[in-house]
């Protein structure tokens, strides 16, 4: 396989992040249980591959499908550790990540629901989009250290989340009320 077209580390970087908000949004259009938040990011065009082996094609069914989801089920929310991110072309990157689910009022997570999740990027018009989301089970059958070491990974993201949004919460707390 020949090597990607090389553009500026500036460049790189700036695309890098813009893929990893992609990511974000999706995950942030999830947790929030907002439909139309999470298939913003995808292309027009787009597949998803669910955690069930379902399939959505285009971003009104991703929509549709998600709002149905959303709307029938208490969905938990995701937790998640980017792996890595991988240019194939100057418009084309895989994105890997590894996430758990943090059911709905409980302060662990499942780690019978743990994911290995890729998104495949594409630029069209300067603008990056999802083409592909794929969201596999994490079983790692018959290596148990390994499904071990991914929940504690990830345990250990839950806890960086719920520390950041304490310190959060107290900043705010901490801040002078305005003048009424």
């Amino acid at each position: 396989m020949s090597e990607p077209e090389i553009s500026s580390p500036d460049t790189r970087a700036a695309d890098e992040q813009a893929v990893r908000a992609l990511y974000r949004r999706l995950l942030d259009g999830w947790n929030a249980r907002d439909s139309e938040a999470m298939a913003a990011p995808f292309a027009e065009d787009a597949e998803v591959i669910g955690f069930d082996g379902s399939q959505m094609v285009g971003r009104a069914e991703i929509a549709a499908t998600m709002a149905a989801v959303f709307a029938d089920h208490l969905t938990a929310e995701y937790v998640a550790l980017v792996r890595g991110v991988r240019f194939l072309a100057l418009d084309a990157a895989i994105l890997r990540a590894d996430a758990g689910l943090l059911p709905r009022g409980q302060s662990d997570l499942n780690p019978a629901l743990n994911a290995r999740q890729t998104v495949v990027a594409v630029r069209r018009d300067g603008v990056w989009r999802i083409a592909l989301f794929q969201n596999t089970p994490a079983q790692l059958h018959g290596r148990p250290d390994l499904a071990a070491r991914l929940a504690e990974e990830l345990r250990a993201e839950l806890a960086r989340r719920v520390d950041r949004a304490d310190r959060v919460d107290a900043a705010e707390d901490a801040e002078p009320a305005g003048d009424a």
